[in-house]
């Protein structure tokens, strides 16, 4: 017994130090940071949860208006893929500072790891966040929607406290809520104003799918992280209420979409090739529910990803159709 404590002594300290701000650990042989861990940090797979929402937005402006809006169309393309990748880097800067990505699975945490350091990180994603803004006000200049100035600036303040802050919402089972209004509700809707300054019915149907999609992501991430999630008392959704249940709300939001795909069939009969892509939306839920390991789950991500942009080409081909 008396050996049995001493082992115990000896292997403490090694524990502790894989908790806390690791920033400020002593971290010993780093390997160079490549451009490929910068790629990895950005995390290209949630890139088509920015694009689908401004296919679908502009698909439905050009309902209302047949003539396509490019020069806006690319801009709010611009501004959705630059906060996305703000929104990453943030939240590598933000939950590597914490202690709360010391052992994940993915793609590759440039602070948690120690090889680049914290601020320089943090540059990154307020110059991706700096140049959203500029595409945006942009935008606001030419559609002459100044009101829009708010809304961009809260789109930029709410992507920094989902994990960054005192208290971060995406700590305490509210991204799935953020995800939901800022990438489908206000991307597609947003897209959809600055076009053609109206907000036809289709337009809501399709944004919620958007949002659903980019809940599912989310959902999918936060299922492969849970046990690590829940160690370092970082209270996610799937944290909240569990393995099983996550599984239910995953498949339910990858589902509904299709099923508002049918509705807008009703009008628009192409909409029901976008069916097409349930096919990879539904190997995305048999991996969700029958992973072995919590690394399997980032094909499930990158699968539901495809699926909305998949989904989101097939609608606008429907509207304009």
């Amino acid at each position: 017994m008396a050996g049995s404590s001493k082992k115990t002594k000896k292997r403490a300290p090694q524990q502790r130090r894989t908790s806390g701000n690791p920033t400020k650990r002593p971290v010993l042989a780093l390997e160079p940071v490549t451009a490929g861990d910068w790629v990895g940090a950005a995390r290209l797979r949630t890139l088509p949860l920015a694009v689908a929402p401004v296919v679908l937005g502009t698909g439905a402006a050009q309902t209302v208006d047949h003539l396509f809006h490019w020069v806006i169309a690319l801009a709010c393309l611009a501004v959705a893929v630059l906060l996305q990748i703000g929104v990453n880097f943030a939240n590598d800067y933000s939950d590597g500072i914490r202690g709360t990505d010391a052992e994940r699975v993915g793609p590759a945490r440039l602070t948690a790891s120690g090889r680049v350091p914290a601020k320089r990180v943090l540059l990154v994603a307020l110059v991706f966040f700096a140049l959203a803004a500029v595409v945006g006000l942009a935008i606001v200049i030419r559609s002459q929607q100044w009101w829009m100035l708010a809304v961009g600036a809260l789109c930029i303040v709410a992507a920094w406290f989902y994990t960054g802050g005192k208290r971060p919402y995406g700590y305490n089972a509210m991204g799935e809520l953020f995800v939901f209004v800022f990438f489908g509700l206000v991307a597609t809707l947003g897209t959809t104003w600055v076009q053609v300054q109206h907000l036809p019915t289709v337009a809501w149907v399709v944004a919620v799918a958007a949002g659903l999609f980019a809940c599912a992501v989310l959902l999918a991430n936060n299922l492969r992280d849970i046990d690590q999630d829940r160690a370092v008392g970082k209270r996610t959704l799937s944290v909240l209420i569990g393995k099983r249940a996550t599984q239910v709300l995953f498949t339910l939001f990858v589902l509904i979409p299709f099923a508002l795909a049918a509705w807008i069939a009703l009008l628009y009969p192409i909409a029901w090739l976008a069916m097409l892509a349930l096919l990879a939306g539904l190997v995305a839920i048999v991996i969700v529910w029958f992973h072995r390991h919590p690394r399997e789950l980032v094909a499930a991500l990158g699968l539901t990803s495809l699926t909305a942009l998949a989904y989101a080409g097939v609608i606008y081909w429907a509207l304009v159709g």
